[in-house]
């Protein structure tokens, strides 16, 4: 299968439009496809750090700093994007966030709000203003990070877990909706990676990668063209067993499982 982010010698250098890129996963991709000469265009809600990372890449990189809450401010991103560089090759949906919450704190109802508007209306509005221009021109990938943690959901994590199986399903129907228009939809479910928002987890982590390692690694399925995708592979091991597991015995084994601090955004 062609690797749409490899550009050949004689051709133009891919273009790739990656969200949440000032830190974690987003950051490492965008320096991963910058090390094979990529178009990029970053954004980012927080401009400081964002425009750090552009400096750091150097080339033809372009940033947005955006909420991906605010639909219009992507779109607009968006047709800049287009604009320089024509339809994109790889449009990642990366933006997310992780807020401990408890349903018996009405106040925590906001915050449901909050990360349910990033992780999973966010990554509609990425995709939304590129469907068109990647169907007629026939190509290109959609790829959404979710998360293991969208398997099973776990004690204190609420929101994230939900928001995250959201995505899934949402990433699902869209690659059923997209399928025979050339444009393929790739899921992919990382498990623990070194990122600021594993670092105030207060509980054990197996398996955990560095940000850049997984990088590579996501970056492989999306080459590969694969519609879902666990990262690492040793993780989609343990979700499928946990996926198995009977209600009773998961409840037993989770429910005194560490939690998130509450309130927490990263």
């Amino acid at each position: 299968m062609t690797d749409p982010a490899a550009a050949s010698p004689a051709g133009p250098p891919p273009r790739v439009f990656i969200t949440g890129a000032s830190s974690g996963i987003g950051a490492a991709l965008a320096r991963h496809y910058a090390s094979r000469g990529a178009l990029l265009g970053l954004v980012a809600r927080r401009g400081d750090r964002l425009e750090a990372l552009v400096r750091e890449l150097g080339g033809a990189r372009f940033s947005y700093p955006a909420d991906v809450s605010d639909a219009d401010a992507l779109a607009a991103a968006a047709q800049d994007f287009m604009s320089r560089s024509g339809a994109p090759d790889i449009v990642i949906a990366n933006a997310g966030i992780s807020v401990g919450t408890l349903t018996e704190h009405a106040a925590d109802l906001a915050a449901f709000e909050r990360v349910f508007a990033i992780n999973v209306a966010g990554m509609f509005a990425t995709f939304a203003p590129f469907v068109s221009a990647m169907r007629a021109a026939g190509r290109g990938r959609l790829v959404g990070v979710a998360s293991v943690a969208g398997i099973r959901g776990m004690p204190g994590a609420g929101a994230y877990c939900a928001s995250k199986a959201a995505a899934i399903a949402y990433l699902e129907s869209l690659r059923v909706e997209l399928r025979g228009s050339g444009v393929q939809v790739v899921t992919l479910c990382p498990g623990y990676i070194e990122t600021p928002m594993t670092a105030v987890n207060p509980y054990r982590m197996p398996f955990i990668l560095p940000a850049d390692e997984a990088a590579r690694r996501l970056a492989r399925a999306i080459d590969a063209g694969r519609s879902y995708a666990v990262v690492p592979w040793q993780m989609a091991i343990v979700a499928k067993l946990l996926r198995m597991l009977p209600n009773p015995l998961f409840d037993l084994l989770f429910w005194r499982a560490g939690r998130k601090p509450r309130g927490l955004q990263v």
